[in-house]
């Protein structure tokens, strides 16, 4: 990546997009080091115009921006990256810099929900018993609810079929985590299949 950090006194402005959802979450400036700290580390670090120094995004919060990719534009002075906030993007409280919500989707909703009951160990919940049963029972569940979605599809019945749908959606995303895998990762290889 060649990035001409020569037209506006060594910074070039910097978008930030959810890798998820493609929401846009804010702007900052990139100088040279702060460019190469971010490649480095995988973190995203901007300079500061009112600090004048570098500044890694949720150095203090722990509100921190983990890159997915980083694209230039055409004119190479402008960069993109896609990253998955670790939680409200603006200072204000605010989920992104625009004063937006969160518009990450039911699925990666549920996903985190799904993951907070994992690993709260939360004794009451459906998901965690599950999880505690061990990978065969998880993946023999979602084998069931796959059968129970085959049969609901040979019949009329929408609203069983749907029910039983969503049933295998939620048990697939509980293996996902047992198996430490994301919905995301699911959705990259659905996309580049698509290229």
């Amino acid at each position: 990546m060649k990035i001409d950090f020569n037209k506006d006194n060594g910074l070039v402005p910097v978008v930030i997009q959810d890798s998820r959802t493609l929401q846009v979450l804010m702007l900052g400036y990139m100088n040279e080091e702060a460019f190469q700290k971010t490649e480095k580390e995988g973190i995203v670090t901007f300079f500061s115009r009112s600090k004048n120094r570098l500044w890694t995004k949720g150095e203090k919060s722990g509100n921190f921006l983990t890159v997915k990719s980083i694209d230039i534009d055409c004119d190479q002075d402008t960069i993109l990256i896609k990253a998955v906030p670790k939680n409200v993007v603006c200072h204000t409280g605010s989920f992104s810099c625009f004063g937006e919500k969160n518009v990450k989707g039911f699925l990666y909703e549920l996903e985190d929900k799904i993951s907070q009951r994992i690993d709260t160990k939360a004794e009451d919940s459906y998901t965690y018993s599950l999880y505690q049963r061990g990978i065969n029972k998880m993946a023999q569940k979602v084998g069931e609810e796959a059968v129970e979605l085959v049969i609901e599809a040979k019949d009329d019945n929408e609203e069983l079929f749907k029910n039983e749908a969503a049933d295998l959606m939620y048990h697939f995303l509980i293996l996902l985590k047992a198996k430490g895998f994301s919905l995301e990762e699911i959705e990259g290889i659905l996309k580049n299949r698509d290229k």
